[in-house]
């Protein structure tokens, strides 16, 4: 089989290809008053343009000028413009071969340059091969030992020759790679992976591909699904560190590969790249599944706070009527309370005036019913839909495993409180749960005169817990969006 290409056709052009800008025309090739003094010495216009040409050449990028092919024009006349002759004697330079040998046997010596051979390839790729755990990108690999042979003072070789030692790096990269993810897993863990190739019970879906569907539609029931995934992922039990083993490029890279392959495609991939494209595999999903689940959440959470608020706005605008008709009466009685008592009268007379006792005394209760909280807040209602959330918040608390900064230490705290509230089905919150985070506008409904409202206290949790992750004062291990920050 042919081996696969580590650069591009544009790559190839571009790696040894002259500089354009006027800019880096200067930066490499302005000639210095000891470049000239050399250049005066060469006999002859025609040959002076040739020796500093290529004496620029060697400069940048740092190879031989191929014989039988001019110098690129933008070259040719910013070195001829320098020395004050004419582009058009390159053409004379170019007959003779021996000229040009001579010349470049000069050029080495005076500026201490090295052919490239086989000590050179073998350092390139060794030095290489670090970077190749990295990255796959075959230019990067391609610049750095550029960089690396014009330090050394080293001529820059053929083109085929770089991407010969880069495809030599890359497959050493790989073969590391592998390695690190594979080394540390013991034998079940290894047949647990193999497993994931395997059809699951009762279908003809392999688990792997189980594992990557997609979480569809914001529901309970696709909530708890994908916690179910994820409690798959977490059972394959893989050690903790295997994400670190490798740049983070370079496994995410391997992962899509992977998601590329068939079942049959993977299981005749040689087993250490098999396992370690799984275990690539399964990193990923988990990240997937965790920040997937958290949104899911995130919907399904939010949108009772867009009902309440909804049904908020509803009910005043259902009372509308009513509450103006109480406003007209208000103003009709504490207008004839006025007159009262600027004419000395009687307050009571002066109510009665206006309507019966018995109705006034009635329409202070139904005040009272269509009176909102002092703030006019909708947080209230967001209680009633506490009963939809206990259907997986239970689950997500145990799957999930939150970790906090010392700025989030409570929350995390409450966190476990209700994990611990949802095991032992306790209805009452302990009384030495973390209150800290509580703000103002939660206050007022999650104490009451009985104590602390075990609805709202798991709702305040969660919306600050949603907030923490957010703002990155907690994490959860594995996620790729709400991770810790030291990560990144």
């Amino acid at each position: 089989m042919p081996r696969r290409p580590v650069l591009s056709a544009a790559e190839r052009t571009s790696l040894l290809a002259v500089p354009i800008s006027e800019d880096e025309r200067i930066r490499y090739y302005s000639l210095s008053e000891s470049d000239l003094s050399v250049i005066r010495q060469r006999r002859g216009a025609h040959n002076r343009l040739g020796f500093a040409v290529q004496l620029c050449s060697f400069r940048y990028p740092g190879t031989l000028l191929p014989v039988g092919e001019p110098p690129p024009d933008a070259l040719l006349r910013h070195v001829a413009h320098q020395i004050c002759v004419s582009p058009a004697l390159w053409a004379k330079y170019s007959e003779r071969e021996k000229t040009r040998r001579e010349h470049l046997q000069e050029l080495q010596t005076w500026r201490g340059l090295t052919s490239f051979g086989l000590e050179h390839h073998r350092a390139a790729v060794r030095a290489l091969t670090e970077l190749a755990t990295q990255t796959d990108r075959g230019i990067l690999l391609a610049h750095a030992m550029l960089d690396m042979l014009r330090h050394q003072k080293v001529i820059v070789p053929a083109i085929d020759v770089i991407e010969r030692a880069c495809a030599e790096a890359l497959t050493r990269g790989n073969r590391r790679m592998y390695a690190a993810l594979t080394t540390r897993l013991s034998e079940p863990d290894r047949d647990r992976l193999d497993g994931l190739l395997e059809p699951r019970q009762g279908t003809r879906v392999s688990s792997l591909v189980w594992l990557r569907q997609p979480p569809g539609a914001t529901s309970t029931r696709n909530l708890l699904a994908h916690l179910e995934r994820l409690q798959a992922v977490i059972d394959l039990a893989l050690p903790d560190d295997l994400s670190t083993a490798v740049h983070q490029n370079r496994w995410m890279k391997l992962a899509r590969e992977g998601a590329q392959m068939t079942g049959q495609h993977l299981r005749e991939l040689e087993v250490k790249r098999r396992h370690a494209t799984l275990v690539a595999a399964v990193l990923d999903t988990r990240a997937t599944l965790i920040d997937e689940t958290i949104e899911l959440h995130e919907k399904m959470f939010g949108s009772l706070f867009t009902r309440a608020k909804r049904r908020h706005a509803e009910e005043f605008q259902q009372a509308g009527r009513s509450i103006n008709e109480k406003v007209r009466l208000y103003s009709r009685v504490g207008r004839a309370l006025v007159e009262a008592r600027r004419h000395g009268g009687d307050p009571f007379l002066a109510i009665e005036a206006v309507l019966p006792w018995e109705h006034f005394t009635t329409s202070i209760e139904e005040a009272e019913k269509l009176a909102q909280p002092e703030d006019f807040d909708y947080l209230p209602l967001i209680g009633d839909g506490h009963a939809q959330l206990r259907r997986y918040v239970p689950t997500l608390l145990v799957t999930l495993d939150f970790q906090a900064a010392p700025a989030a230490k409570d929350i995390l705290a409450a966190v476990q409180v209700l994990r611990g509230m949802y095991e032992r089905q306790a209805r009452k919150v302990p009384e030495d749960a973390p209150v800290s985070f509580v703000r103002k506008r939660w206050a007022d409904v999650v104490y009451t005169k009985e104590g602390i409202d075990r609805r709202f206290y798991e709702l305040c949790v969660l919306s600050e817990l949603k907030n923490a992750l957010r703002s990155g004062d907690m994490w959860i291990p594995g996620s790729r969006q709400f991770k810790d920050f030291e990560a990144y």
